[in-house]
């Protein structure tokens, strides 16, 4: 009988615990059996990625999830050195690479800004997923599948119950790997996820 899948939530917010949404968020990862949350910013506050411990722990888990909030239509920069440092040539990709092959790779992300902000017509002019795409490429290059991401919007005015909602959410997803239907987005992009505040 095959072990359940064990999921890495890596968690890249420089200042979590004043973040209401992505430390609920993370504190619900941290609940749910068969998941390891990896705090970047509170494991590297120097910025000194132990690179062979954190590449241990990818070979650990099936499913990775990066969460993260939405700094400037992308991640906050520790997240992208840990990428490139630890998904590095000959262990992620290229000549003998092939450690994250056949894993699955998730983005959940909290952005300030309305859902209707990230649209063609909107302010920030496209949809969150199309500013996404550099992790899907990542996905694709290192072997690893590209699932959906989970979207929170508005995070500055998300209450209390559409906070629980999202937990909810998250706790399901981490659970059965999947998001929820009423959760999920178009194969265009049209409709985002729709528990997003």
């Amino acid at each position: 009988m095959a072990s359940e899948p064990r999921t890495l939530v890596v968690v890249a917010h420089p200042q979590l615990t004043d973040s209401r949404i992505n430390a609920a968020l993370a504190g619900t990862a941290a609940s749910v059996d068969g998941v390891t949350v990896h705090e970047l910013y509170a494991a590297y506050p120097d910025g000194r990625i132990d690179v062979a411990h954190d590449q241990r722990l990818l070979l650990q888990h099936d499913r990775v999830v990066l969460q993260f909030p939405f700094f400037w239509y992308s991640s906050p920069p520790l997240l992208k050195q840990w990428l490139d440092e630890v998904f590095e040539y000959g262990f992620a990709y290229g000549t003998g690479g092939t450690a994250l092959h056949g894993k699955t790779l998730r983005v959940v992300t909290s952005a300030g800004g309305p859902r209707d902000s990230y649209r063609p017509d909107g302010f920030n002019r496209f949809p969150i997923p199309d500013l996404l795409r550099p992790f899907d490429a990542t996905a694709e290059l290192t072997g690893m599948r590209y699932e959906e991401p989970f979207l929170v919007y508005g995070v500055r005015t998300v209450g209390d119950a559409a906070l629980a909602d999202h937990q909810r959410t998250y706790r399901t997803l981490l659970e059965t790997g999947a998001l929820p239907a009423a959760s999920r987005i178009s194969p265009a992009g049209a409709k985002e996820p729709s528990l997003a505040a």
